[in-house]
């Protein structure tokens, strides 16, 4: 199946699903309000899947189960019969449930017992046993079970891709948080976006792994429901079907946690590399380097609540994982920039989203502005790529792919692609959310070429164009200046201390200077000519890094000429003349 068919079916899974769990939260009115369903809707629709996964193999997991059940470790015999790292070992199935409807409750339990333990702790996170009997009570429970059990409600693997439902999650996660008027999970980053992010970090050394073969490690450090890892691991499998791509992430949420959990379970990989916690805080990941680092951190969020501790890393310097820079606490988001470069190996590469503020705030010296000088001073920045607006699911606003390595090929070196790719989508049919826009496959491939020829280029699809610009790393720094302009006396003279001018702070000026330009040499061209008596305070200089995509893209157009503009306005004119003609039935003298 090629890709636009496959997002086409991807695209029918979500919504029919989405909109058959959503329906049968409806049942739950008046028993929780809307913005609790997803307390119910979420862990059963993660139990259903994992029911469903598991019905093919169920009667060989009983059967195995029977023989080692007198064993003190059966983990592995349970594992190899259910064809996953979990199993259940109990006789109900949501079929033979609905068969006992005196004793629901009982049952239900007895199933969600008969799991293992890896399946217990992702039921843990949702705290669901204390709602089953809430819905036991209330007559629920049932219905629930009954409407999950509906032959349209089937979640296997065979009929519901890990992708799929990861899809299927966040649109339900979605329309809960905007049942409570509150952010879904900060931004779901979409497919198109996540491919084009993947296929940004194999684009360099796609060919390599073809004839090598894929062994691979990747890292989101803000997983949500791991969506980013699966792609990573598709793509990769794409390239090589005996690829081994072991995945590890975390993330803060224990909910969306526990669906990352149980997807990685169902996708075959180890459940005990997805973590939770607080990033930032309570890193779970120290001392561990991965090939691959993919994420969307949240950005324009502050994190007051972290900076006890966050602190304390940066003043570690180089033995913490911020001891370059702190950024403003209204926004954390460079500081999931500098984690995910501590945890590259020294061939590693990342893709990682940011807001604009991320290339420019900050002043020479500040936190921000030091973590970009750190960036570009290692040569660590590949490239980034503005996205077009309204490609996210809950903002507009404008984004941008970081493409960094620790290992840059030889002929980016001591430079930084910048793309404006911000004109390449195609409109959706129908919006959702602030998503206006998808990334398809024909924009995503013209956007991964330009980057991969690395050249000064306008690439143009019908009316649509990317556009690539390559820079060299000084570009984007600058020496910060402070000149200084002498006191002078009422009769004129210079105010001295010590043999010294004395510095009129009324008149203290800041100049930017271009690294490449010569401090001395820009003082005696481009300033002294016009301050005779000014000089350059040298314990002041600061050095500044920042990427104003904006202006380096800039575009002069020329204004419309005047004559132009008056042609334009008399025929307007004119046409409104004649619709009021027709419209009136009398003639209207027009005046020159």
């Amino acid at each position: 199946m090629n890709e636009e068919l496959r997002r086409i079916q991807t695209g029918t899974n979500i919504q029919e699903k989405a909109n058959l769990i959503w329906s049968i939260a409806d049942a739950l009115r008046g028993l929780y309000k809307p913005h609790e369903y997803g307390e119910v809707i979420l862990p059963m629709t993660v139990i259903k899947r994992f029911h469903d996964t598991l019905l093919p193999t169920r009667d060989k997991v009983l059967e195995i189960y029977e023989k080692v059940k007198h064993l003190e470790v059966k983990d592995g015999f349970l594992q190899k019969a259910s064809g996953y790292v979990f199993y259940n070992i109990s006789n109900f199935t949501f079929e033979n449930l609905l068969s006992d409807p005196n004793n629901i409750e009982e049952n239900f339990l007895a199933f969600l017992h008969g799991f293992s333990e890896n399946v217990q702790d992702v039921l843990k996170n949702f705290d669901f046993e204390r709602e089953i009997t809430k819905l036991a009570n209330n007559d629920k429970l049932f219905f629930i079970i009954q409407e999950f059990n509906a032959e349209k409600a089937y979640m296997g693997p065979d009929k519901i891709t890990s992708t799929d439902m990861g899809y299927i999650f966040e649109e339900l996660i979605k329309k809960f948080s905007e049942s409570y008027d509150e952010e879904a999970g900060s931004h779901f980053t979409s497919r198109d976006i996540i491919y084009l992010m993947t296929d940004l970090l194999i684009a360099e050394e796609k060919d390599v792994l073809i004839d090598d073969g894929v062994a691979k490690t990747v890292y989101d450090q803000t997983m949500g429901t791991s969506q980013m890892l699966s792609a990573m691991e598709e793509r990769l499998k794409a390239l090589d079907a005996e690829a081994e791509v072991t995945t590890f992430g975390q993330e803060i949420n224990e909910q969306t946690y526990a669906i990352a959990k149980a997807d990685t379970m169902i996708r075959g990989g180890n459940p005990d590399n997805m973590k939770l916690g607080n990033t930032l805080t309570n890193d779970q990941f120290e001392g561990y380097t991965f090939d691959y680092c993919i994420s969307n951190p949240p950005f324009g969020t502050d994190w007051k609540s972290e900076y006890k501790k966050v602190k304390e890393e940066h003043d570690k310097g180089e033995n913490g994982r911020f001891g370059v820079g702190l950024p403003k606490k209204n926004d954390g988001q460079l500081l999931f920039l500098l984690n995910g470069l501590s945890k590259l190996k020294s061939t590693g590469r990342m893709a990682i989203i940011h807001n604009g503020s991320a290339l420019f705030s900050g002043a020479a010296g500040s936190g921000e502005s030091e973590i970009r000088r750190y960036v570009i001073e290692n040569d660590w920045l590949e490239a980034i790529i503005q996205l077009p607006n309204d490609a996210f699911y809950n903002t507009g606003i404008t984004t941008y792919i970081w493409v960094l390595t620790k290992s840059k090929p030889d002929h980016r070196i001591g430079k930084v692609q910048l793309i404006d790719a911000s004109n390449m989508y195609e409109k959706r049919r129908k919006n959702i959310g602030s998503k206006r826009v998808d990334i398809t496959e024909v924009c995503r491939e013209l956007i991964v070429q330009a980057y991969g020829e690395f050249i000064n280029k306008v690439y143009f699809n019908d009316e649509r164009t990317v556009e690539s610009k390559i820079f060299p790393n000084h570009e984007f720094g600058f020496y910060v200046v402070t000149v200084e302009t002498p006191q002078y006396d009422e009769k004129g003279n210079k105010i001295l201390k010590k043999g010294k001018p004395v510095a009129n702070t009324a008149k203290r000026v800041t100049e930017n200077i271009p690294l490449t330009e010569d401090i001395k040499t820009y003082f005696e061209k481009e300033i002294q000519p016009f301050n005779t008596d000014a000089w350059i305070d040298e314990t002041k200089t600061k050095i500044g890094y920042e990427i104003h995509f904006p202006r380096l893209f800039y575009k002069f157009q020329q204004p419309e000429r005047s004559y132009e503009i008056a042609k334009r306005i008399k025929k307007i004119e004119e046409e409104i003349v004649k619709s009021f003609e027709s419209l009136s039935g009398q003639e209207v003298e027009v005046h020159e």
